[in-house]
């Protein structure tokens, strides 16, 4: 049941007819868990948490840098040194009050991460290593959970859904992060973005979108991104959408598993 205040919070919210009080009363059951309170994280709880999403939890064991603030809005300037599910948890409280916040201090691994994925009903991935990005991936088909991933180049970006525990309407498996990519790239090919920069209104662009696309999860309005990945070119400010299937020799759900666990992802 949604309070009074709540029902005021959520109005502009509930009068849409793809929301209405059953939609924002399953945001208010629902349970998030974001991967990092950085460039993508950032955006996605300050918008989750205004939302009415009803746990939110976040998962980073770093700091608050001057360097951060360029893009990650959710810190301030006083914050710098503090750690950032501190800082994340205050704003979002003082955002919105019915939130619960859940603040996991620690760097996901293969060790932790079931258990933490575990406890939520949808995953953001804002990382930005390719590491932990098919750790995510591998920990929520692996669990049962849809993921929601995005990642970020200095003026482009993407965003997509993964639902591979799940069968489409014709009885076959969605497609997994690992048909999209099958290996990650090289190392030392993809500069960080420390060397390379990046966009910071960008950031709070995919970040966004990442939240949009949880609330329509969690709701079930309109067509979601399973199978599609979005791609952002904030150069030519174009976005494009490219369809991609389940890969049968995709180790995770393809014809032929070889993934059953996380013992193959370093610790």
């Amino acid at each position: 049941m949604l309070s009074t205040d709540e029902l005021e919070r959520y109005a502009r919210h509930i009068v849409l007819r793809d929301v209405g009080g059953p939609g924002q009363a399953a945001l208010k059951e629902a349970a998030v868990l974001v991967i990092g309170a950085g460039g993508l994280g950032a955006p996605a709880l300050m918008y989750l948490a205004a939302a009415g999403v009803g746990v939110l939890g976040v998962v980073d064991d770093d700091v608050v840098s001057l360097s951060n603030l360029q893009r990650q809005i959710i810190h301030a300037t006083p914050d710098i040194g503090r750690r950032k599910v501190d800082t994340a948890a205050e704003r979002i409280h003082a955002l919105n009050p019915h939130v619960r916040f859940a603040a996991h201090a620690t760097r996901l691994d293969a060790d932790n991460a079931m258990e933490l994925i575990g406890g939520y009903d949808l995953v953001l991935d804002g990382s930005d290593n390719f590491a932990t990005r098919y750790l995510v991936s591998d920990a929520c088909f692996l669990a049962g959970k849809p993921l929601i991933t995005a990642a970020l180049g200095q003026f482009d970006g993407s965003l997509t859904t993964i639902r591979a525990h799940e069968r489409n309407e014709g009885g076959e498996f969605n497609p997994t992060y690992r048909c999209l990519f099958p290996e990650p790239p090289p190392p030392g090919t993809v500069p960080a973005c420390a060397e390379a920069g990046v966009m910071g209104a960008l950031a709070g662009v995919l970040g966004s979108m990442m939240a949009l696309e949880a609330i329509r999860e969690v709701v079930g309005f309109g067509e979601g991104l399973v199978g599609r990945l979005l791609m952002v070119d904030a150069r030519a400010m174009r976005f494009e959408t490219l369809r991609y299937r389940r890969d049968p020799l995709n180790p995770l759900n393809g014809d032929a598993l070889v993934i059953t666990d996380l013992s193959g992802h370093v610790a």
